[in-house]
Protein backbone atom coordinates (compact mmCIF):
# COMPACT_ATOMS: atom_id res chain seq x y z
CA UNK A 1 0.00 0.00 0.00
CA UNK A 2 2.80 2.13 1.12
CA UNK A 3 4.58 1.74 -2.60
CA UNK A 4 1.16 3.03 -4.20
CA UNK A 5 0.94 6.07 -2.93
CA UNK A 6 4.66 6.70 -3.25
CA UNK A 7 4.00 5.97 -7.31
CA UNK A 8 0.84 8.07 -7.25
CA UNK A 9 3.65 11.25 -5.54
CA UNK A 10 5.87 10.42 -8.18
CA UNK A 11 3.34 10.12 -11.02
CA UNK A 12 1.62 13.85 -9.55
CA UNK A 13 4.99 15.15 -9.37
CA UNK A 14 5.92 14.19 -13.00
CA UNK A 15 2.71 15.36 -14.56
CA UNK A 16 3.35 18.75 -12.28
CA UNK A 17 7.19 19.07 -13.85
CA UNK A 18 5.70 18.04 -17.83
CA UNK A 19 2.73 20.81 -17.13
CA UNK A 20 5.77 23.18 -16.11
CA UNK A 21 7.95 22.25 -19.23
CA UNK A 22 4.87 22.88 -21.87
CA UNK A 23 3.69 25.82 -20.01
CA UNK A 24 7.40 27.21 -20.42
CA UNK A 25 7.85 26.56 -24.06
CA UNK A 26 4.08 27.54 -24.78
CA UNK A 27 5.09 30.97 -23.59
CA UNK A 28 8.58 31.59 -24.73
CA UNK A 29 6.27 30.89 -28.08
CA UNK A 30 3.86 33.18 -27.33
CA UNK A 31 6.41 36.06 -27.01
CA UNK A 32 7.86 35.47 -30.24
CA UNK A 33 4.62 35.05 -32.33
CA UNK A 34 3.52 38.10 -30.38
CA UNK A 35 6.70 40.20 -31.47
CA UNK A 36 6.01 39.00 -35.18
CA UNK A 37 2.35 38.78 -35.79
CA UNK A 38 1.80 42.13 -33.44
CA UNK A 39 4.37 44.51 -34.46
CA UNK A 40 4.14 48.73 -32.76
CA UNK A 41 1.66 50.84 -34.64
CA UNK A 42 3.71 53.91 -34.73
CA UNK A 43 7.33 53.76 -33.16
CA UNK A 44 9.43 53.37 -30.54
CA UNK A 45 10.62 56.12 -29.06
CA UNK A 46 13.53 56.41 -26.84
CA UNK A 47 13.61 58.21 -23.47
CA UNK A 48 17.10 57.68 -22.48
CA UNK A 49 17.48 53.35 -22.30
CA UNK A 50 14.19 52.62 -22.74
CA UNK A 51 11.96 53.33 -25.62
CA UNK A 52 8.44 54.43 -25.27
CA UNK A 53 5.48 53.19 -27.89
CA UNK A 54 3.71 56.32 -30.09
CA UNK A 55 1.83 55.96 -32.50
CA UNK A 56 0.96 59.92 -34.10
CA UNK A 57 -1.23 60.63 -37.32
CA UNK A 58 -2.62 63.55 -38.62
CA UNK A 59 -1.06 66.94 -38.81
CA UNK A 60 -2.62 70.23 -37.39
CA UNK A 61 -2.63 72.11 -33.91
CA UNK A 62 -3.22 71.49 -30.90
CA UNK A 63 -1.78 68.24 -30.11
CA UNK A 64 -4.35 65.38 -28.79
CA UNK A 65 -2.80 62.97 -26.65
CA UNK A 66 -4.42 59.79 -25.55
CA UNK A 67 -4.32 58.71 -22.49
CA UNK A 68 -5.39 55.06 -21.25
CA UNK A 69 -6.91 53.83 -18.44
CA UNK A 70 -5.10 51.05 -15.81
CA UNK A 71 -5.57 47.80 -18.12
CA UNK A 72 -2.91 46.65 -20.71
CA UNK A 73 -4.41 47.74 -24.09
CA UNK A 74 -2.43 50.78 -24.38
CA UNK A 75 -2.72 52.60 -27.53
CA UNK A 76 -5.09 50.22 -28.61
CA UNK A 77 -7.60 51.42 -26.28
CA UNK A 78 -8.07 54.61 -28.40
CA UNK A 79 -8.43 52.69 -32.11
CA UNK A 80 -12.07 53.43 -32.61
CA UNK A 81 -11.52 57.11 -32.36
CA UNK A 82 -7.86 57.93 -33.15
CA UNK A 83 -8.34 57.59 -37.07
CA UNK A 84 -11.31 60.59 -36.51
CA UNK A 85 -9.58 62.78 -34.26
CA UNK A 86 -6.21 63.00 -36.89
CA UNK A 87 -8.57 63.76 -39.99
CA UNK A 88 -8.83 66.92 -37.49
CA UNK A 89 -5.60 67.29 -36.11
CA UNK A 90 -2.69 65.84 -35.07
CA UNK A 91 -3.23 62.54 -32.79
CA UNK A 92 -1.17 60.83 -30.56
CA UNK A 93 -1.94 57.47 -29.23
CA UNK A 94 0.88 55.53 -26.33
CA UNK A 95 1.70 52.42 -24.13
CA UNK A 96 3.08 53.40 -21.01
CA UNK A 97 6.15 51.83 -19.65
CA UNK A 98 5.84 47.95 -19.68
CA UNK A 99 2.64 47.78 -21.62
CA UNK A 100 1.94 46.21 -24.79
CA UNK A 101 5.27 47.18 -26.94
CA UNK A 102 6.70 49.70 -24.17
CA UNK A 103 9.92 48.93 -22.33
CA UNK A 104 9.27 48.56 -18.44
CA UNK A 105 10.28 50.80 -15.59
CA UNK A 106 12.47 48.88 -12.49
CA UNK A 107 11.07 51.94 -10.44
CA UNK A 108 7.75 51.99 -9.07
CA UNK A 109 4.80 53.35 -11.43
CA UNK A 110 4.42 56.65 -9.89
CA UNK A 111 2.19 59.24 -11.44
CA UNK A 112 4.86 61.62 -11.93
CA UNK A 113 7.32 58.94 -13.64
CA UNK A 114 4.61 58.35 -15.70
CA UNK A 115 4.18 62.29 -16.92
CA UNK A 116 7.75 62.56 -17.12
CA UNK A 117 7.90 59.34 -19.62
CA UNK A 118 5.08 60.69 -21.71
CA UNK A 119 6.90 64.64 -21.68
CA UNK A 120 10.04 62.58 -22.78
CA UNK A 121 8.86 60.78 -25.37
CA UNK A 122 6.79 63.59 -26.74
CA UNK A 123 9.77 66.06 -27.08
CA UNK A 124 12.32 63.31 -28.20
CA UNK A 125 9.93 62.54 -30.93
CA UNK A 126 9.34 66.34 -32.10
CA UNK A 127 5.92 66.21 -30.98
CA UNK A 128 4.81 69.91 -30.51
CA UNK A 129 2.00 71.53 -28.35
CA UNK A 130 -0.70 72.79 -27.32
CA UNK A 131 -1.94 69.60 -26.49
CA UNK A 132 -5.36 68.41 -25.69
CA UNK A 133 -5.08 65.74 -23.31
CA UNK A 134 -7.94 62.61 -23.35
CA UNK A 135 -7.94 60.16 -20.47
CA UNK A 136 -10.03 57.48 -20.06
CA UNK A 137 -10.51 55.84 -16.35
CA UNK A 138 -7.21 56.18 -14.43
CA UNK A 139 -5.65 58.19 -17.40
CA UNK A 140 -7.87 61.10 -16.11
CA UNK A 141 -5.44 61.71 -13.08
CA UNK A 142 -2.67 60.65 -14.85
CA UNK A 143 -3.22 63.40 -17.10
CA UNK A 144 -3.59 65.78 -14.22
CA UNK A 145 -0.40 65.20 -12.92
CA UNK A 146 1.10 65.33 -16.22
CA UNK A 147 -0.96 69.06 -16.65
CA UNK A 148 0.50 69.69 -12.86
CA UNK A 149 4.06 69.46 -13.67
CA UNK A 150 3.92 70.49 -17.51
CA UNK A 151 0.86 72.78 -17.47
CA UNK A 152 2.32 75.11 -20.11
CA UNK A 153 1.63 72.82 -22.43
CA UNK A 154 -1.63 71.52 -21.81
CA UNK A 155 -4.40 73.41 -23.49
CA UNK A 156 -7.09 71.31 -22.62
CA UNK A 157 -8.80 68.07 -21.70
CA UNK A 158 -10.82 65.66 -22.16
CA UNK A 159 -12.60 62.93 -19.07
CA UNK A 160 -13.74 59.67 -20.66
CA UNK A 161 -15.72 58.23 -17.72
CA UNK A 162 -12.36 58.59 -15.40
CA UNK A 163 -11.42 58.41 -12.01
CA UNK A 164 -11.68 60.92 -9.18
CA UNK A 165 -8.57 61.62 -6.64
CA UNK A 166 -11.32 60.90 -3.66
CA UNK A 167 -12.70 57.96 -5.00
CA UNK A 168 -10.40 55.52 -2.78
CA UNK A 169 -10.94 57.47 0.56
CA UNK A 170 -14.97 58.22 -0.42
CA UNK A 171 -15.42 54.57 -1.02
CA UNK A 172 -13.73 53.60 2.44
CA UNK A 173 -16.43 55.91 4.17
CA UNK A 174 -19.25 54.57 2.37
CA UNK A 175 -18.18 51.02 3.93
CA UNK A 176 -17.45 52.52 7.14
CA UNK A 177 -21.08 53.89 7.46
CA UNK A 178 -22.37 50.17 6.13
CA UNK A 179 -23.56 47.86 8.99
CA UNK A 180 -24.15 44.75 7.44
CA UNK A 181 -21.15 41.97 6.48
CA UNK A 182 -21.31 43.03 2.88
CA UNK A 183 -18.32 45.43 3.44
CA UNK A 184 -16.59 42.32 5.20
CA UNK A 185 -17.49 40.21 1.92
CA UNK A 186 -16.09 42.64 -0.56
CA UNK A 187 -12.70 43.04 1.83
CA UNK A 188 -12.01 39.34 1.36
CA UNK A 189 -13.02 39.02 -2.26
CA UNK A 190 -10.51 41.76 -2.76
CA UNK A 191 -8.01 40.58 -0.87
CA UNK A 192 -8.39 36.95 -2.73
CA UNK A 193 -8.23 38.56 -6.06
CA UNK A 194 -4.99 40.53 -5.12
CA UNK A 195 -3.89 37.09 -4.00
CA UNK A 196 -4.21 35.65 -7.23
CA UNK A 197 -2.98 38.51 -9.42
CA UNK A 198 0.28 38.24 -7.44
CA UNK A 199 0.42 34.85 -8.06
CA UNK A 200 -0.31 34.83 -11.61
CA UNK A 201 2.54 37.30 -11.84
CA UNK A 202 5.20 34.69 -10.07
CA UNK A 203 4.03 31.93 -12.17
CA UNK A 204 3.91 34.14 -15.26
CA UNK A 205 6.80 32.32 -16.89
CA UNK A 206 4.56 29.41 -16.94
CA UNK A 207 2.11 30.34 -19.27
CA UNK A 208 -0.43 30.62 -16.88
CA UNK A 209 -1.37 34.23 -17.14
CA UNK A 210 -1.25 34.10 -21.17
CA UNK A 211 -3.15 31.05 -20.97
CA UNK A 212 -5.95 32.83 -18.72
CA UNK A 213 -5.73 36.06 -21.08
CA UNK A 214 -6.68 34.05 -24.04
CA UNK A 215 -9.82 33.07 -22.23
CA UNK A 216 -10.89 36.45 -20.91
CA UNK A 217 -13.92 38.20 -22.92
CA UNK A 218 -12.19 41.81 -22.86
CA UNK A 219 -15.37 44.88 -22.07
CA UNK A 220 -16.30 47.34 -24.89
CA UNK A 221 -16.34 46.75 -28.45
CA UNK A 222 -12.89 45.80 -29.38
CA UNK A 223 -12.05 44.57 -32.75
CA UNK A 224 -10.98 41.21 -33.29
CA UNK A 225 -7.17 42.49 -34.55
CA UNK A 226 -6.66 44.37 -31.07
CA UNK A 227 -8.24 41.86 -29.23
CA UNK A 228 -5.61 38.98 -29.96
CA UNK A 229 -2.99 42.01 -30.00
CA UNK A 230 -3.79 42.51 -26.14
CA UNK A 231 -3.73 39.27 -25.42
CA UNK A 232 -0.80 38.38 -27.09
CA UNK A 233 0.88 40.79 -25.38
CA UNK A 234 -1.04 40.09 -21.91
CA UNK A 235 2.34 37.95 -19.83
CA UNK A 236 4.82 40.89 -20.91
CA UNK A 237 2.09 43.32 -19.88
CA UNK A 238 1.05 42.15 -16.91
CA UNK A 239 3.59 42.95 -14.36
CA UNK A 240 3.43 46.54 -14.93
CA UNK A 241 -0.14 46.41 -14.73
CA UNK A 242 0.34 45.29 -11.15
CA UNK A 243 2.86 48.12 -10.27
CA UNK A 244 -0.18 50.78 -11.35
CA UNK A 245 -2.44 49.07 -9.18
CA UNK A 246 0.17 48.80 -6.10
CA UNK A 247 0.84 52.63 -7.03
CA UNK A 248 -3.31 53.54 -7.63
CA UNK A 249 -3.44 55.03 -3.85
CA UNK A 250 -0.27 57.28 -4.44
CA UNK A 251 -1.56 58.28 -7.85
CA UNK A 252 -4.84 59.70 -6.82
CA UNK A 253 -3.11 61.29 -4.30
CA UNK A 254 -0.63 62.94 -6.45
CA UNK A 255 -3.52 64.04 -8.69
CA UNK A 256 -5.28 65.56 -5.95
CA UNK A 257 -3.38 67.65 -5.37
CA UNK A 258 -3.86 69.91 -8.58
CA UNK A 259 -7.63 70.34 -9.41
CA UNK A 260 -7.74 74.05 -10.88
CA UNK A 261 -7.62 74.50 -14.27
CA UNK A 262 -8.07 77.57 -14.72
CA UNK A 263 -10.26 78.36 -18.04
CA UNK A 264 -8.82 75.97 -19.96
CA UNK A 265 -11.61 73.95 -22.02
CA UNK A 266 -12.72 70.65 -20.77
CA UNK A 267 -14.98 67.77 -21.33
CA UNK A 268 -16.37 65.18 -18.90
CA UNK A 269 -18.20 62.31 -19.90
CA UNK A 270 -19.87 60.28 -17.66
CA UNK A 271 -20.94 56.75 -18.44
CA UNK A 272 -24.73 55.64 -17.26
CA UNK A 273 -25.58 52.09 -17.37
CA UNK A 274 -29.46 52.22 -16.58
CA UNK A 275 -30.35 49.73 -13.58
CA UNK A 276 -33.69 49.30 -12.28
CA UNK A 277 -33.47 51.05 -8.80
CA UNK A 278 -35.21 48.06 -7.18
CA UNK A 279 -32.12 45.70 -8.23
CA UNK A 280 -29.86 48.20 -6.47
CA UNK A 281 -28.73 47.73 -2.71
CA UNK A 282 -28.41 50.63 0.11
CA UNK A 283 -24.77 50.20 -0.47
CA UNK A 284 -25.09 50.43 -4.18
CA UNK A 285 -27.39 53.50 -4.92
CA UNK A 286 -25.18 54.93 -2.43
CA UNK A 287 -21.74 54.36 -4.52
CA UNK A 288 -23.90 55.11 -7.44
CA UNK A 289 -24.58 58.44 -6.22
CA UNK A 290 -20.97 59.13 -5.07
CA UNK A 291 -19.56 58.29 -8.59
CA UNK A 292 -22.24 60.95 -9.93
CA UNK A 293 -21.03 63.58 -7.56
CA UNK A 294 -17.78 63.09 -8.34
CA UNK A 295 -18.08 62.98 -12.55
CA UNK A 296 -19.83 66.54 -11.45
CA UNK A 297 -16.82 67.57 -9.59
CA UNK A 298 -14.40 67.26 -12.03
CA UNK A 299 -16.65 69.58 -14.41
CA UNK A 300 -15.97 72.50 -11.85
CA UNK A 301 -12.17 72.31 -11.88
CA UNK A 302 -13.00 74.28 -14.97
CA UNK A 303 -14.34 77.85 -15.86
CA UNK A 304 -14.95 76.23 -19.38
CA UNK A 305 -16.49 73.21 -19.41
CA UNK A 306 -19.07 70.61 -20.08
CA UNK A 307 -20.38 67.80 -18.87
CA UNK A 308 -22.16 65.04 -20.82
CA UNK A 309 -24.10 61.99 -19.51
CA UNK A 310 -23.83 58.78 -22.40
CA UNK A 311 -26.37 56.85 -22.00
CA UNK A 312 -26.28 52.62 -22.87
CA UNK A 313 -22.68 52.07 -22.34
CA UNK A 314 -20.19 50.61 -20.37
CA UNK A 315 -17.27 51.77 -18.94
CA UNK A 316 -15.09 52.28 -22.42
CA UNK A 317 -17.21 54.80 -23.88
CA UNK A 318 -14.54 55.45 -26.49
CA UNK A 319 -15.11 51.74 -27.90
CA UNK A 320 -18.89 51.64 -26.82
CA UNK A 321 -20.05 54.72 -28.01
CA UNK A 322 -17.00 56.16 -30.30
CA UNK A 323 -18.73 59.11 -31.77
CA UNK A 324 -19.53 60.72 -28.20
CA UNK A 325 -15.86 60.81 -27.68
CA UNK A 326 -14.59 62.32 -31.25
CA UNK A 327 -17.17 65.26 -30.85
CA UNK A 328 -15.88 65.90 -27.14
CA UNK A 329 -12.73 65.99 -28.28
CA UNK A 330 -13.44 68.13 -31.35
CA UNK A 331 -15.51 70.52 -29.09
CA UNK A 332 -12.26 71.52 -27.19
CA UNK A 333 -10.16 71.09 -30.00
CA UNK A 334 -12.46 74.34 -31.70
CA UNK A 335 -12.34 76.08 -28.14
CA UNK A 336 -8.49 75.77 -27.84
CA UNK A 337 -8.32 76.82 -31.56
CA UNK A 338 -10.22 79.72 -30.61
CA UNK A 339 -8.69 81.19 -27.71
Amino acid sequence: MKKIFVNIGFGILGLILVLLIVGTIYENLGRRSAAQNFPPPGKLVDIGGRHIQLDCRGSGSPTVVFQSGQDMAGSLSWSAVHDEIAKATRACAYSRAGIMWSAPHDAPALAKSIAEDLHAALKNANEKGPLVLVGHSLGGPYNMVYTKYFGAEVAGLVFVDTSHPDQLSRGRALEALESNSAPLERKSESNWSAFLEKSGAALNWTGIVRFLAAMEEKEGNRTESNDQAEKAYASTSFSSFLKEEDALEQTLNEAGTFRHLGDRPIAVLTAVQPVPKQELSKFDKALKENGSWMQKDQAKWSSQSQHQLVQDTGHYIQLDRPAVVIDAVRSVISKVRAK
